[in-house]
């Protein structure tokens, strides 16, 4: 498996590619492919991202079959079970980098907004329960001048999520925090433009 700063260069490369449209994964998705990854996954990289349907991880990074272990989920939130996933990619298969991957107006974002904004009494038990996910991170910014301007107040209520996920990671679980300390796993946030097509990695050092 090769090392969390090699995953990231070559995530990093791959959004090049297709930011600037000449993707090349064609090599990765063909039969010869699909035959060897049925037998055995090594995926390079963990990401978590969000389920927006303009944000799907392997076209975006230009990556193939078997490439990512992607975890999707509205908000790109951190609950156990997103806990367990990367720790589960992270202990099997060896995975050094795990991405948390926002991006450019985000619906769960702006929903959360609304809702402490004018908050709803019929709103699902489930869906709140990805609210309360996403309040700590955008509640402060909420009670500052960004509240008056709505775009700017979502652009840094997206990265303040991505950096409360990434927290989350790497101090809400035993395993993960050992990985970091003791076997070069990395874990980052970054943030994905749905007007260029470019992603941002930050938080990296």
């Amino acid at each position: 498996m090769i090392s969390a700063r090699e995953a990231l260069e070559r995530l990093r490369e791959g959004n090049r590619r297709f930011a600037s449209a000449r993707p090349n994964r064609e090599a990765d998705l063909g039969r010869e492919r699909r035959a060897e990854v049925a037998q055995v996954q090594a995926p390079f990289a963990i990401i978590l991202g969000c389920s927006d349907s303009r944000v799907p991880a392997e076209i975006v990074f230009d990556q193939g079959l078997g490439d990512l272990f992607v975890i999707r989920v509205a908000g790109n939130i951190v609950a156990p079970s997103q806990v367990g996933s990367v720790e589960f990619a992270a202990a099997r298969f060896g995975t050094r980098l795990v991405v948390v991957l926002g991006h450019s107006q985000c619906g769960a974002i702006l929903a959360t907004l609304e809702e402490l904004q004018q908050p709803t009494q019929s709103q699902s038990p489930n869906l709140r329960s990805i609210v309360d996910r996403v309040r700590p991170s955008v509640e402060v910014l909420l009670r500052s001048e960004l509240r008056y301007d709505l775009d700017t107040l979502v652009k840094h209520a997206v990265r303040a999520n991505v950096e409360v996920s990434v927290s989350h990671l790497r101090h809400g679980s035993a395993i993960l925090e050992y990985a970091i300390q003791s076997e070069g796993l990395l874990v980052v946030g970054a943030e994905y433009s749905l007007e260029t097509g470019e992603v941002e990695f930050f938080d990296c050092d």
